[in-house]
């Protein structure tokens, strides 16, 4: 179980303007911004959840992706994942949980792939029957068999990320973090990789917590979504919740509108109620702006 509690961080960040005097100036006094990335963030999943971790950018998505794997420190608050603290049982900590970073690798750029993973068997100290059982395993769902031998740069996009998420459950993580992970994929590979997160959830329970502004993604693997906007957590259910959220914030406004002034009451009502069908059409994507300008956090 994954247990956040009023979990704080802020960052410093050096700002000056343009030009070699400004940079001059900048050597002996330095003007600084504190940005504060998280602001009492608390949530609980339990294993196996699939949750899908959304916002805008700059909402505080990477920076909770990280205190939970160990690479950040909180300012103030709390993380435990299955009695541990990220940060302080980070060896523990990290043979129990895998990370794909849909901009970042993990593979050795300019061997082959399957070096890459024997790199990380030693790494990780997977038993050989076990990485044997894992890989040849990985292999066939991810169709990876064309490409074990081809090194990581001559690789495309789709082919690598696949190779990404072997590499993240080569060592059969409890915990997945997915930042991102079908970024810049092609329609077939997109949904290769969602079925095979749903398989892996699925086969072995791992936990699954998913960052992706593609909202295909959250619609697909995701039984639960939390959005976070400006540090905060705005809203933690399911993907009716989020709809049911964005009609009743709707018609509230209509109402108090109406109230104020009941002459532009039909004008209101009529710019802002959708019929049966239109919001049947409306896919997530359109939802999701039009909860995110209510709640004013783009």
């Amino acid at each position: 179980m994954i247990t956040m509690e009023h979990v704080c961080k802020s960052y410093k960040i050096a700002k000056r303007n343009a030009g070699f005097k400004e940079a001059c100036k900048s050597l002996f006094r330095r003007e600084t911004e504190e940005i504060r990335a998280l602001s009492d963030v608390s949530f609980q999943i339990d294993d196996g959840e699939m949750v899908g971790y959304i916002g805008p950018n700059g909402a505080g998505k990477s920076s909770t992706i990280k205190i939970l794997s160990g690479i950040l420190v909180p300012d103030s608050g709390n993380c435990i994942i299955d009695g541990r603290s990220p940060w302080k049982n980070r060896v523990e900590h990290v043979r129990q949980i895998g990370v794909v970073f849909g901009q970042r690798s993990q593979l050795w750029w300019d061997i082959p792939v399957i070096d890459s993973f024997e790199l990380l068997k030693e790494i990780y100290s997977i038993a050989t029957p076990d990485y044997k059982r894992t890989l040849e395993e990985l292999t066939e769902l991810l169709q990876l068999q064309e490409i074990l031998r081809t090194p990581t740069r001559q690789l495309s996009l789709g082919q690598r990320m696949r190779c990404e998420i072997a590499a993240s459950l080569l060592h059969n993580p409890k915990l997945l973090f997915l930042d991102e992970p079908t970024i810049g994929l092609d329609a077939v590979s997109k949904l290769a990789v969602r079925e095979f997160i749903k398989k892996q959830n699925a086969e072995h329970r791992t936990t699954v917590i998913l960052t992706t502004h593609d909202m295909q993604d959250i619609e697909a693997i995701a039984n639960r979504v939390i959005l976070i906007g400006k540090g905060r957590i705005l809203l933690d259910g399911t993907l009716e919740d989020m709809r049911k959220t964005v009609q009743e914030t709707e018609e509230q406004n209509a109402v108090m509108h109406a109230e104020a002034d009941a002459t532009e009451k039909v004008a209101v009502t009529s710019g802002t109620e959708q019929s049966a069908d239109d919001k049947a059409k409306e896919n997530l994507d359109q939802v999701v702006a039009r909860l995110y300008r209510q709640l004013d956090i783009l």
